[in-house]
């Protein structure tokens, strides 16, 4: 997982939600099929306690950032300034991001913000100042220097892109927690579960997104 080129894609048309895309390379959507930013809202956001916990300076960091659906989902509800670091090893192309952003039309001023700063650098989404670190996540997270306050873990499905549930990812995502930090995620898996609590954190079990089972949150003490 090294080649940083853009992911090819397929799109898929849903009645009324605009277009979704699946990536070929794990052969799994960039959001849910339900409704994607109903989905970032149930698992990531109230997953963290957000936008309860936020204050001047709180850090979000994330796993995999796809279209930026998270990021503008943060964006909409942050009222003070705080910060934002996805690792992503496979970035979409301009031209992409704005196709995928066209299922969400009431968040398009915050994603016009995020194309507009699309490969410069940090870029100012509404309250949110964000970071996309280009690269494998094995090797760019573990090397990060910088701590979380709650995490986005939101890779592809763990059985299609096991690389970044890995033990040794999932402790690296531990050491870089803040004390009272807080993950969320949309998988129940149990090697992922158990891998969470191994890098410290108290693992919650709760219900998921849209008929879902299950999914994870937790806080690392």
């Amino acid at each position: 997982m090294s080649d940083d080129a853009p992911d090819q894609l397929d799109w898929r048309r849903l009645d009324g939600q605009g277009e979704i895309p699946v990536s070929r390379r794990f052969d799994d959507p960039y959001f849910s099929l339900a409704g994607g930013l109903a989905e970032t809202r149930h698992v990531f956001l109230a997953g963290n306690d957000l936008p309860a916990r936020l204050r001047p300076g709180f850090h979000v960091a994330e796993t995999g950032f796809g279209t930026g659906l998270n990021l503008l989902a943060l964006s909409q509800i942050a009222t003070v300034p705080v910060r934002f670091t996805s690792f992503e090893a496979f970035p979409l192309t301009l031209p992409d991001l704005a196709r995928a952003h066209a299922a969400f039309p009431a968040l398009e001023p915050l994603a016009a913000q995020l194309r507009a700063g699309w490969g410069r650098g940090d870029i100012q989404v509404g309250q949110v100042t964000a970071r996309i670190i280009i690269g494998d996540a094995r090797e760019t997270l573990p090397a990060w220097a910088d701590t979380a306050d709650a995490w986005f873990l939101d890779g592809f499905s763990p059985a299609r892109n096991p690389e970044l549930w890995s033990d040794e990812l999932l402790a690296a995502v531990g050491a870089h927690t803040a004390p009272g930090g807080s993950f969320a995620t949309y998988t129940a898996a149990g090697h992922v579960r158990r891998a969470l609590q191994a890098a410290g954190f108290h693992v919650i079990r709760a219900p998921g997104f849209a008929g879902k089972r299950h999914m994870s949150h937790g806080v690392r003490p």
